[in-house]
């Protein structure tokens, strides 16, 4: 059946995007756009009409990786769970990706992409720009949650988002390298929780 021409622009995204991922993490800022167009079986020409750019491709990668995991995270943590519980699901769920059988690739990609912004001033805000936006999602998911009897500020979750996915990112990346040892779900978990505190949340 003949895809519309809706579908073959949805299909044409992904395959760039599946293509961009895999010559991103093989070869960093090395990676040629040529390179990704013809794996991908499209040309550059597809890269720009799509994307606008090569560096419109690698922040798109950004949110095609982060925007599945709070997705996940969203339907794992209820409106009128607690902010502590919600604060160990998240972690927990941070841990589980440790265990999936890409978790290196997926590092490496990711250490690929922060190579990449390094060395390029135009792209480092944006790619800085969209993992904000993913972080204020985590942030809206934890405002008005209770802790000891209060209700957690916009302010306060913004400030307790950013400790947590530092906190998370070294976690994992330690689990995933091997270089950290013993760290089950409920170490994370627990780990997490000891950032709730006044030091961290600040004042409402």
């Amino acid at each position: 059946m003949r895809m519309t021409r809706a579908e073959a622009k949805e299909h044409n995204r992904r395959a760039l995007l599946a293509a961009a991922r895999l010559i991103v993490a093989r070869d960093g800022h090395r990676a040629r756009l040529e390179e990704i167009a013809e794996r991908a079986g499209l040309t550059t020409g597809a890269v720009y009409s799509l994307f606008g750019s090569k560096n419109g491709l690698l922040v798109a990668l950004v949110t095609d990786c982060l925007g599945p995991h709070y997705d996940g995270v969203e339907q794992a943590v209820p409106a009128g769970m607690g902010l502590a519980e919600a604060v160990e699901v998240f972690a927990r769920h941070y841990r589980r990706l440790c265990d999936d059988p890409d978790a290196l690739r997926h590092l490496s990609f990711e250490i690929s992409l922060q190579d990449l912004a390094l060395r390029d001033p135009e792209l480092a805000p944006r790619l800085a720009a969209s993992v904000r936006a993913h972080e204020e999602r985590l942030a809206a998911l934890l405002s008005g949650r209770l802790h000891d009897g209060h209700a957690l500020t916009a302010r306060q979750a913004r400030r307790l988002a950013t400790a947590l996915r530092a906190l998370l990112v070294g976690l994992s990346q330690g689990v995933v390298l091997g270089l950290t040892e013993n760290a089950p779900g409920d170490y994370f978990a627990a780990s997490a929780r000891a950032l709730i505190t006044p030091d961290v949340l600040g004042p409402p």
